[in-house]
């Protein structure tokens, strides 16, 4: 019994730990409300997060952080040791990504391969509103940018991610182990650049 006891108390931790951590941010009505991309089959077995935060920037000024990401674009905003081969993320807008259309390739998440052969393309674009990038053996990543009231931008991304096979499945703890933190200092990358760069404007 204390055995059956122990492995209950770590399953409840284990799950309240992966409820939070993949609603980080958010309210309970943006964790449930649905997002563009949500409509697109994804395994039942598998990954959604949805996580939030508050940015005191105009959506347009937030925007132009969000289409350059990606490894060999401008980076991830993250862990640059670990998702960009080490390479600093950039601390300002690039010309070159700004312009995004469907069916462009989207963020890449392999490092040594070239951005062409991301398996992820865009699905949908409405400037300054939302971006979706889609992965057909994978799932769907949207990002979602609303005007707050008393000014700034409410930034909602999700994340649907299926296990699709026993290797995907079994890769799934290490999957959302390293998710987090990583989702998480990129949130807060894009926070921090887009609100220096508002600040820099109006010195």
């Amino acid at each position: 019994m204390k055995t059956l006891r122990r492995v209950l108390v770590v399953l409840g931790l284990a799950a309240a730990f992966r409820s939070w951590h993949t609603g980080w941010g958010a309210t309970p009505d943006e964790r449930s409300e649905p997002l563009p991309g949500d409509e697109l089959p994804v395994s039942a077995f598998g990954m959604r997060a949805t996580r939030a935060i508050d940015i005191d920037a105009a959506p347009k000024q937030v925007w132009g952080w969000i289409v350059q990401i990606g490894t060999g674009k401008a980076g991830w905003y993250s862990y640059d040791l670990l998702d960009n081969l080490g390479r600093p993320s950039a601390t300002a807008l690039l010309d070159e990504w700004q312009q995004v259309a469907v069916g462009d390739p989207a963020a890449s998440m392999n490092p040594f391969g070239p951005i062409e052969d991301s398996p992820w393309t865009v699905g949908l674009v409405e400037p300054n509103q939302t971006l979706l990038w889609r992965n057909a053996a994978a799932g769907t990543w949207v990002w979602v940018l609303r005007p707050r009231a008393g000014g700034g931008t409410r930034l909602i991304s999700r994340i649907r991610i299926g296990y699709n096979s026993p290797s995907g499945l079994a890769f799934a703890p290490i999957l959302e182990l390293g998710d987090f933190p990583m989702f998480r200092k990129m949130l807060l990358g894009i926070k921090a650049r887009a609100e220096d760069s508002l600040s820099q404007n109006h010195r």
